[in-house]
């Protein structure tokens, strides 16, 4: 049997669990009005006693139809709906979607705005993993982080808001470039962050990472291994975290990434504890490149040349960008009008999801939300 099969055989509610001192089974809902579970997520939980048999998860309650819209909009119409999706990450969204179109249209975004697509993304990268750990260790029970995680991704927020006016669907790019020119002062307030939250980053790791309770918490938990993400498809941190080198950056890079230095953190355990420290690891790196970036971000246009009436010729294609939470990509076919035949969205958190349940069996209860949390999943992507 393959290592697919393997794994996803293993994919049954309870099957083959025993329980123990004739126990009764028993069938509890986890969600969706549960605050742990990031959005509306369902969780039907099969326990016997504390321990978990199987879950199920119940998706749709967040469901708006975006695919099938983008199918009755103009492409720059639908370009701000992409930003509803991962809403903690919009900035990707626009980024994934924008460079999807332009490969169909043949065209290239100019150096300049390619540098402040870098920029943009890879701070948006560094809020979005601030939201995961404030709000991971909200779950399991540490409040302090929640503070200071929320202190610092303001200043963000507020570049994002002096640039383009919006905070959190931060409607950034265009097909074939950047919506607005970089405002007076955008590097010097850049590289001020930089400055400012390098040692933030370390104080959230005082905090957290030789904490007793929070290593009790989470070494050992939700171990998924190298085969059980790859039979499951599961990328990002979740995948980094157990062992497996792949970041889509790195490895068919986009934008201009090629041209920076950064290295791909990974560890070995794909445990609760090692996908905190990949992702600690990450905002390091973000910061590494949002410096070299700064530093040499060229003059020139920031719009190549696009016609006014967006019609790319007939044909498909799947681009996928490295989002916050894994590979995100854009499936588009188009039949040559000025509105998409298909469009199709392969979402980080919905395909991540599917490991929840190899991940929480055997656990206890209180371990299930420790691994909704390590997963990093928004509702509005899963469901769309």
């Amino acid at each position: 049997m393959s290592e697919a099969s393997k794994y996803l055989s293993q994919l049954q509610v309870g099957e083959g669990e025993q329980t123990f001192l004739d126990s009764n089974e028993l069938i509890i809902n986890m969600g969706p009005q549960h605050p742990a579970t990031h959005g509306v997520l369902r969780v039907i939980l099969k326990l016997d006693g504390e321990k978990v048999l199987g879950t199920e998860c119940v998706i749709g309650y967040l469901h708006r139809g975006v695919e099938k819209i983008a199918e009755n909009r103009t492409y720059t119409m639908f370009n701000p709906y992409v930003d509803r999706m991962d809403y903690v990450a919009a900035v990707s969204n626009g980024l994934g979607y924008c460079q999807a179109v332009e490969r169909l249209l043949n065209i290239e975004a100019p150096p300049r705005a390619n540098y402040i697509r870098v920029i943009l993304t890879e701070l948006n990268r560094i809020s979005s993993h601030q939201l995961w750990l404030g709000t991971h260790a909200l779950d399991i029970g540490a409040i302090t982080p929640l503070f200071y995680t929320f202190r610092d991704r303001e200043e963000i927020l507020k570049i994002f808001e002096k640039y383009c006016g919006a905070r959190l669907t931060t409607h950034a790019f265009r097909i074939g470039g950047c919506q607005y020119e970089t405002y007076e002062g955008f590097e010097r307030d850049v590289k001020s962050f930089c400055n400012f939250v390098a040692p933030k980053i370390e104080e959230y790791e005082e905090l957290l990472t030789t904490n007793r309770i929070w290593v009790e918490r989470t070494k050992g938990v939700g171990v998924l291994s190298a085969a059980g993400c790859k039979a499951l498809g599961v990328t990002g941190p979740v995948l980094r975290a157990s062992g497996v080198k792949w970041d889509i950056r790195k490895a068919q890079p986009y934008a201009n990434y090629s041209e920076f230095d950064f290295e791909i953190p990974t560890r070995q355990s794909g445990d609760t504890y090692d996908r905190y420290m990949v992702r600690m690891a990450e905002m390091r790196q973000s910061l590494r490149i949002i410096r070299q970036a700064v530093e040499r971000i060229p003059e020139g246009p920031i719009m190549a040349k696009v016609p006014k009436v967006i019609k790319p010729p007939p044909g498909e294609v799947y681009h996928s960008i490295e989002a916050p939470k894994g590979e995100l990509g854009y499936f588009i076919v188009s039949d040559g009008s000025t509105q998409p035949y298909r469009l199709r969205v392969r979402p980080p958190s919905f395909v991540n999801l599917q490991a929840l349940d190899l991940m929480v069996r055997g656990q206890l209860v209180a371990d299930v939300i420790a691994v909704i949390g390590t997963l990093d999943i928004v509702l509005g992507e899963v469901d769309r």
